[in-house]
């Protein structure tokens, strides 16, 4: 059977299964829309959690950036695994004692304050918005290529099945849709790398595989990946050309924002007690980490087998994928010379004695554009593995993408029902008309989601990372002071989340739109110009430290918050069981 008849095969099926799991678990009220009714186990929600996690960033993103960026790309692994670590140590058990279902909810209930609830629900909005672009973004692309229609309409059939499920079922439904995903997309990831490790190396561990040596030769796979990037005038795959300063500065960018990523955090409502959240986060770590150590080394197979199968053979020549991933626009060859070869190489090289050559050959610049977002799409085709494998990652790449959206969506309504309406629009709303308004949101931030699709800020991991930034510039201070600093007022909290959320929007859109700066054909010059040598990506780092500071600076002239909040935080921190003894 062809590609496509699989796809659609593995595809029914696996939707068949989420629209079947949605039905059977239908909320009935706002606690199941919101927290699946707080009695999830802790290995459901740590598999529920690993797939809200890893969206069509880690799936489809992650290992195309690193097989283009090499090196550089590692900072994307660092930064959303130890953000992770931070999340399940720092801030999930704290939140899920005090108990409140949204983080707009914990910043209006600890600083006391209708303002400071209102500005968390704008950066809610704003984060969620701008990562759930990025996912439905990777709908539209999978779509596209494997069931033949434009990524528009990909991007729409994406939109109706994340709708169905998402308002039908709410937190309950997503829950063991997510676990049903989880199972699906790590399958989906690991088969064709174990697959393809044991065809270049010999080894069927990909972790291994990537260290090891070509199968029947002493050439490990490494050199052999950096002689064939230097030949082509790219850097050696394992040298990095970031700045030590940006590198610290997007992984920590990464790592705080994942710690204020809304919807991750709500997840751990959905467990009984607090031990379980914690479980629950080990669970997921461990999980997430199978994906984790394994995309390095699919990046290496993809880019080796890229080069090897494309780089100055003929045109005319071209298996099969490579005429679908041009009908999708994410993959474009113009024969510049007309010698109807490709010719792939760095036509931008700081290397004057390559270019001589290649244009001594004449060659007239690389023929070949790639979307980073095709590399482990096209993995499998590349190295020729069975038609059902192909349709498989298809299936998981949907997965990761669909069960992140729902969990953004479920965000986004939550914060417009729970946190806007009956929190301070209309407090005597019944519990049905909530569950109405919270469906109802969530249909009108499916339909903004779709457009964002179709008309996306960049690449899915990109617009991802802008996201993480402004997470870590706007909640992650305001979480942890609220946490561990009992004396914090809403002023100081309210004006460092402002200022922090200002800065990092005015950075985004001058370095990375060049909105004040002649439009975005001028953002690849404006480099020289970053603040401090840091990337937009990384900004959030710089942003969140004068939040940090805006936050500490106003406290200090303005007046304590009132006894029963400081009695609260003190709670709070204290694990539940100890000090009953002494307390009389």
């Amino acid at each position: 059977m062809d590609v496509q008849i699989w796809t659609y095969i593995i595809v029914g099926i696996t939707f068949a299964i989420y629209i079947g799991i949605a039905i059977w678990s239908r909320a009935g009220s706002t606690k199941e829309f919101y927290v699946a009714g707080g009695g999830v186990s802790p290995l459901a929600n740590g598999m529920a959690t690993a797939a809200d996690w890893m969206s069509a960033a880690s799936f489809i993103s992650m290992a195309g950036i690193i097989s283009f960026a090499g090196y550089d790309g590692a900072v994307y692994l660092m930064g959303w695994t130890g953000g992770y670590v931070l999340l399940a140590l720092l801030l999930a058990p704290y939140l899920r004692k005090f108990g409140k279902f949204t983080v707009p909810d914990f910043i209006g209930e600890r600083y006391y304050s209708k303002t400071a609830r209102s500005v968390a629900v704008i950066c809610a909005l704003i984060v969620s918005f701008t990562y759930v672009a990025g996912q439905m973004r990777g709908v539209g692309v999978v779509f596209s290529r494997f069931l033949e229609v434009d990524i528009n309409t990909g991007v729409i059939i994406g939109m109706v099945i994340v709708l169905f499920y998402a308002v039908l079922g709410g937190m309950k439904g997503i829950t063991y849709t997510q676990v049903a995903q989880y199972c699906v997309l790590i399958f989906a990831f690991m088969v064709p790398a174990i697959f393809i490790s044991i065809q270049m190396t010999g080894n069927p561990i990909p972790q291994l595989g990537m260290g090891g040596t070509v199968a029947g030769s002493d050439t490990y796979l490494l050199d052999k990946l950096n002689g064939l990037s230097t030949e082509l005038g790219f850097a050696e795959y394992t040298d990095g050309s970031k700045s030590m300063i940006d590198v610290f500065a997007i992984t920590l960018a990464l790592m705080v924002g994942t710690a204020g990523l809304p919807h991750v955090i709500v997840r751990f409502f959905t467990v009984k007690r607090v031990k379980d959240a914690r479980k629950s986060a080990g669970w997921a770590l461990l999980l997430i980490a199978i994906l984790y150590t394994t995309a390095p080394a699919v990046s290496v197979f993809a880019k080796t087998n890229l080069i090897e199968t494309v780089n100055d053979k003929n045109y005319a020549d071209m298996p099969q994928w490579f005429s679908n991933w041009e009908k999708t626009g994410l993959l474009q060859y113009e024969d510049k010379n007309g010698d109807g070869k490709i010719q792939y190489y760095n036509d931008k090289s700081k290397d004057e004695a390559f270019l001589a050559a290649a244009a001594a050959k004449g060659l007239k610049g690389s023929e070949l554009k790639i979307d980073n977002d095709i590399m482990v799409l096209a993995n499998p085709e590349i190295a020729k593995l069975p038609n059902w494998v192909i349709a498989l990652v298809a299936a998981g790449a949907l997965a990761a993408a669909l069960s992140t959206a729902a969990g953004l969506l479920l965000v986004i309504s939550s914060s417009v029902s729970h946190d806007l309406i009956k929190k301070m629009i209309n407090p005597d709303i019944s519990e049905k008309g909530e569950l109405w308004a919270a469906r109802g949101s969530a249909t009108v931030a499916v339909v903004i989601a779709g457009y964002f699709g179709i008309n996306p800020p960049g690449f899915v991991a990109a617009v991802v990372a802008l996201a993480f930034g402004l997470a870590a510039a706007s909640f992650f201070p305001a979480i942890i002071l609220g946490i561990f600093h009992k004396k914090m007022n809403k002023e100081g909290a309210i004006s460092g989340m402002v200022i922090g959320m200002l800065l990092m929007l005015f950075y985004m859109l001058k370095f990375k739109f060049g909105m004040f700066d002649g439009g975005k054909e001028a953002v690849a010059g404006l480099k020289d110009s970053w603040w401090f040598g840091i990337s937009p990506e990384g900004f959030g780092t710089v942003a969140m430290i004068v939040n940090f500071i805006v936050a500490l600076v106003v406290n200090k002239f303005t007046a304590e918050p009132p006894v029963e909040v400081q009695d609260i935080v003190e709670h709070i921190r204290i694990p539940s069981g100890a000090g009953e003894a002494h307390s009389h």
